[in-house]
């Protein structure tokens, strides 16, 4: 994550100006140190909107005079529940009633940035192994203050009840006191010997309704520190509450991108060119406005945008203005992405992660190893990019999807000129994203064109542009190289993984707004922890080392749903289990005695192949295991599949997850069992080739995607833990590659060692 940026409200423009390179080298120096924190702003104030019969009592929740309590969440629903579980912590807390609960989503504020994800990304993005701690240590204060600073609000790594669950219990909490403290006034009592429950403030018999006393107790001032609820019979935390989104959903009044109306309002579609440096070059203009409700055309450096009464009507004028683009460089292409990976592999690495001494270790014996690959993965939402813009007199007003609101207006205003004052953004609920919406494009392109035109406008991409300007998860490919104790198990592996540094281009893109050409040559080379997470997996080996070898694909890649554990898993889990054909044992029970220091782990892969009845080592069951650990969560499935007539079919996932405490275990299943719908999805489709900087597929349905009667049975078992919760979005994902080809080697003999997986292509 990039350094200090100047601010650009009128209270930071009274601070001394901060670069960069003045904190992260004077910060290492105490002196340094205290001075940049001195300086610091460290106090933000609620900046929260209330209508005239709301109270605002802190920045997670306000009570209006009806009872109504409304929560503030500062994350991107975007189908993961978000909008119902931190509502359900807070309600939990403060003793309401659950049907007074209404959502609001947050407006840009460093009170919601997320710590814990800037927190993860320093760890990996900069190991601690690899520099003194001290350095370490103020290195991640440096990016979690700029952070702050710059309301780094990322939706992402399966973090928002991790990071949200104790401020919004503090949140609640603070607002429970008031209430009681208020409510013992009226009765003269002493405001701790009172309770709340079912949305009401008691005392013994006594009783006053929230909506009695919150006028009066927004007025208070709270406690020093927060004075949590005694445990309730009858808690909301942890029940299966219904989603307070899915009704709107259910009956269509819940409101996306797609759905804002405006007066006056008109309907764009967007042609942009190949994939990499790539500009426009001429169009047919006569011919495309003389197309049927043609109103604009609108004219960038790298796209071309019809502006029409009606989205059909400007999409199919752009087949008339025969958009011509020119490239840069050499076309992108799958054999060029190919051919770069394999020359990084060959390539020297960084060392990422070292235990023992594998050199040592493997020095005069006999090794085995294996090679992978993993082809690039498309995030194919059923939403396609769309963002709605209007300008407001000199202001602009954009409605989009983010998982990033502050860096999304910070990307508007660099495009447009505008101060980001002057732009009010609106974040709407993300019909899926899978991180697509970590992408700032389409909302930039809207406030462009609103501006051009002087109107209200809301641009959509075709699905055919969606597909061809995806930024997928990078291709990998990767060489594992083990030796063998005596008994069969692992002394040594070295993992060598060949993958674009995409940490370091969503950086780029992200908060400097390169285009993702730029941002893809920029980070070209670097080295990146978080491109070769997950390849360790907790597996007691000896002697271990994982190392990133950075490929320049040419093709602009990014994060996505598991991230680097949806391909380093599934080398690894792969690879154990050619580990344990190789000394002829069972995959099983190979597996659990390198797991003496996982117990959670291992407990997991013990019940899900109770649960699936694992077979062993019986020659054609066509069962698979694997297992992953990531963000506080751990997950065994036992996959059962085997070729058929008509290609693949997985009959059966049985899964076993330890997430720890579940606010909802209804929505925590969900996200399982969409997780690893998600990563059958990946592991039979989900791609595209390249050929002269454009991606083949132009529709869903050429994708390779299972089918709804492809779809296998599915069993979810949660292990019960009372274990601060772990992440739920991203958890079933990277398991499902790894069992089923495991499972497709236990029904055939063959191993498949790339994904999409093909039995006919081994």
């Amino acid at each position: 994550m990039a350094g200090i940026r100047d601010s650009i409200d009128t209270k930071k423009r009274r601070l001394p100006h901060i670069s960069r390179r003045s904190l992260l080298v004077g910060a290492t120096a105490a002196g340094g140190l205290a001075l940049a924190w001195s300086i610091w702003p460290r106090d933000y104030a609620p900046n929260l909107t209330a209508a005239p019969d709301e109270h605002i009592f802190n920045a997670f929740l306000k009570i209006g005079d009806d009872g109504h309590v409304s929560v503030i969440v500062p994350q991107c629903e975007m189908g993961q529940g978000v909008t119902t579980l931190l509502p359900q912590i807070i309600a939990d807390e403060l003793g309401a009633d659950w049907r007074t609960i209404a959502v609001e989503t947050a407006p840009i504020s460093p009170l919601y940035t997320n710590t814990l994800l800037v927190d993860e990304d320093s760890a990996t993005f900069t190991p601690r192994s690899m520099m003194p701690d001290a350095v370490a240590d103020v290195r991640s204060w440096a990016r979690r203050e700029w952070a702050v600073r710059h309301a780094v609000m990322l939706t992402a790594n399966s973090s928002s009840v991790r990071m949200f669950e104790r401020p919004c219990r503090d949140a609640a909490a603070q607002a429970r006191a008031l209430l009681m403290m208020a409510a013992a006034r009226r009765w003269d009592a002493d405001w701790q010997q009172c309770d709340t429950a079912n949305g009401f403030v008691t005392l013994g018999a006594k009783k006053l309704r929230f909506a009695e006393v919150a006028a009066a107790a927004a007025l208070l001032e709270p406690p020093a520190a927060p004075v949590y609820r005694a445990a309730s019979a009858d808690p909301l935390y942890g029940q299966d509450l219904i989603r307070l989104d899915l009704p709107a959903k259910v009956d269509g009044s819940a409101n996306y991108a797609g759905d804002i109306r405006l007066p006056d309002m008109v309907f764009a579609s967007i042609r942009q060119g190949p994939l990499g440096a790539t500009r426009l070059k001429s169009i047919d203009k006569k011919a495309g406005l003389a197309s049927p409700g043609m109103l604009y055309v609108v004219e960038q450096e790298h796209w071309v945008a019809a502006v029409a009464r009606n989205w059909w009507a400007a999409n199919r004028a752009l087949d008339k203005f025969a958009p011509v683009f020119e490239t840069a460089g050499p076309p992108i292409g799958s054999d060029g992405i190919d051919k770069a990976l394999k020359a990084a592999l060959k390539a020297d690495g960084h060392r990422i992660v070292k235990r023992g001494d594998p050199s040592e270790a493997m020095e005069g014996r006999a090794s085995i190893g294996a090679t992978y690959a993993v082809a690039p993965a498309l995030h194919a939402p059923i939403e396609t990019r769309t963002a709605t813009a209007a300008p407001d007199g000199a202001r602009l007003r954009v409605w989009t999807a983010t998982q990033a609101p502050a860096q999304c207006r910070a990307a508007i205003a660099a495009a447009t000129g505008l101060s980001e004052n002057d732009i009010t953004l609106f974040p709407m609920m993300a019909g899926g994203s899978f991180d697509a919406c970590l992408n700032h494009d389409v909302a930039v392109q809207a406030a462009l064109i609103a501006r051009t035109i002087k109107r209200p406008v809301q641009l959509a991409w075709s699905r055919a542009e969606e597909i061809m300007r995806d930024i997928p998860r990078p291709p990998a490919r990767a060489r594992m190289v083990a030796t063998l104790n005596a008994a069969g198990g692992i002394d040594a592996l070295v993992a060598r993984i060949a993958v674009p540094p995409t940490t370091h281009e969503v950086r780029e893109r992200l908060f400097e707004h390169k285009a993702p050409d730029a941002a893809q040559r920029a980070a070209a080379g670097a080295s990146d922890a978080a491109a070769v997470e997950g390849a360790a997996n907790g597996y007691a080996i000896p002697h271990l080392a994982v190392d990133h070898c950075p490929a320049d694909i040419g093709l602009p890649t990014g994060r996505w749903r598991g991230n680097a554990d949806s391909y380093t898993a599934f080398f690894t889990e792969s690879f154990v289990d050619e580990m344990a054909a190789k000394a002829g044992l069972d995959a099983l029970s190979y597996r659990m005695a390198m797991l003496g220091q996982q117990p959670l782990l291992a407990r997991c892969l013990l019940t899900a192949t109770s649960i699936g009845g694992w077979e062993g080592m019986l020659s054609g069951s066509g069962q698979g295991l694997a297992c992953h650990s990531m963000r506080g969560s751990h997950i065994a499935l036992m996959a059962t599949a085997r070729p058929s007539g008509e290609g693949l079919q997985v009959e059966q996932l049985v899964a076993v997850v330890d997430a720890g405490r579940l606010v909802n275990p209804a929505i925590a299943r969900q996200q399982v069992e969409g997780g690893l719908i998600f990563g059958l999805a990946a592991a039979v489709g989900a791609t595209t080739d390249y050929k002269g900087g454009v991606a083949t597929a132009r529709k869903l349905g050429q994708l390779g995607l299972p089918r709804l009667a492809q779809s296998p049975e599915i069993v979810v078992e949660f292990v019960e833990s009372d274990r601060d919760p772990g992440g739920l979005g991203e958890i079933g994902v990277p398991v499902v590659a790894p069992a089923i080809a495991n499972a497709l080697y236990a029904a055939t003999g063959r191993r498949i060692r790339r994904i999409p997986l093909s039995p006919e292509r081994a």
